[in-house]
């Protein structure tokens, strides 16, 4: 297993000017009968107020629970360790490991929500939609007038017909439908930050990237710090003003969106860009991924990309590698990032990227009418959608 400094330095963690959660040595530990499992380990983040970051790796590097420790919601026998500090606008840091439960209780979904992977079981299939938005209301001591107002309107915001929606049962409604339904109460409350955990994985293309598109509306109207957690790269890549990289339960690049597809550091970020299906190229350019991601409870030692990894050498074994800056605003945790730039080329940078800078030269009005006339024939033709 890769070990790592205990105290962060400023080469170890990418600093940003005013953060909003600020994450630092988060360790994730669960005793299994067959060893220590390290699902998370030695991770510092620092997330932006007012950005979108994009966590991305491959299923089972330790993304999902990354999203729980910034709410200190490991599940036991989970031991989660390190600093998670939140910077509300107005007033003191606030230590969330350290909170109450009745203050943590308070924390979530009033300043830090979360859209669990899966909307369907993140419902009680027995209540109708109306009753989850006024016990959250009810539970949170929320107006429940104000509250159901604010619940019209981003439903609304969402191309969703609320009266509908609210009078309907969970199973009643589309994937789509319930996947905008369960991100309209996560941010009934207004939370400063909407942490998303695969929240399209179960999703048709076509939805993926309209919601996407309504992400971005949502996080301008009511100015929203989101942090989107997927395996997808080409789909965050769309929305996410920064990217953040994990591998074997550590985060090893991290950079702006651009400047980290074009110019990625890390072997294997490079690997996962081009793994990525190009409708434009021949399938035999597409590279898959060699090896297997490890076990959490042996974790190679040293860079535990090692075994899979074209560039390792005897120093990538003994040592794991400390952060290093690319840019100033671009960090790698590898000891041979600059042979990797130019040993492994990026077949696919332009078309991973293309779409993303397509979206910023389209006019917004445009983009919120595709959206709209998409959003409205899906729920129309869905079988679950048609009532």
């Amino acid at each position: 297993m890769s070990t790592h400094e205990t105290t962060v330095t400023d080469e170890q963690s990418h600093s940003v000017s005013d953060p909003i959660l600020e994450i630092r040595n988060a360790e994730v530990v669960f005793e299994m009968d067959r060893g220590v499992s390290r699902v998370l380990d030695d991770v510092s983040l620092e997330i932006e107020r007012g950005e979108i970051l994009g966590v991305v790796g491959e299923s089972g590097s330790g993304k999902s629970m990354l999203a729980s420790s910034t709410l200190d919601a490991v599940v036991e026998p989970g031991v989660l360790t390190g600093e998670v500090t939140y910077y509300p606008e107005d007033g003191d840091p606030v230590d969330v490991l350290d909170l109450t439960p009745a203050e943590l209780r308070r924390l979530r979904w009033e300043e830090i929500a979360m859209v669990f992977q899966g909307a369907m079981s993140s419902f009680n299939p027995t209540m109708k939609i109306r009753d989850h938005f006024e016990e959250t209301l009810e539970a949170h001591d929320y107006s429940l007038r104000d509250g159901m107002s604010r619940a019209h309107e981003l439903l609304s915001d969402l191309y969703l017909d609320s009266e509908r929606v609210l009078d309907s049962y969970p199973h009643e409604l589309s994937g789509g439908m319930q996947q905008r339904t369960l991100i309209a109460l996560s941010v009934v409350l207004q939370p400063n930050v909407l942490v998303m955990d695969e929240p399209t994985a179960a999703l048709d293309l076509l939805m993926q990237r309209s919601i996407i598109s309504l992400l971005e509306e949502l996080k301008s109207k009511y100015d929203l710090t989101m942090v989107f957690i997927t395996h997808d790269l080409p789909l965050v890549a769309e929305l996410a003003d920064r990217l953040a990289v994990m591998y074997a339960f550590e985060l090893i690049e991290q950079g702006p969106t651009q400047e980290l597809l074009h110019d990625a550091g890390h072997p294997y970020t490079r690997a996962l860009l081009n793994s990525t299906p190009n409708l434009d190229a021949p399938l035999e350019e597409m590279r898959p991924i060699p090896g297997s991601a490890p076990d959490p409870v042996d974790v190679p030692t040293g860079c535990s990309y090692h075994p899979r990894c074209s560039l390792a050498t005897d120093r990538c074994v003994a040592k794991a590698p400390a952060s290093e800056p690319i840019t100033a605003a671009h960090t790698v945790d590898c000891h041979h990032w600059k042979d990797a730039v130019d040993a492994i080329s990026l077949n696919h940078r332009k078309q991973v990227g293309s779409e993303t800078q397509n979206r910023q030269q389209r006019p917004e009005t445009s983009d919120r009418t595709r959206t709209r006339t998409e959003m409205n024939h899906q729920d129309q033709t869905s079988p679950e959608g048609d009532r």
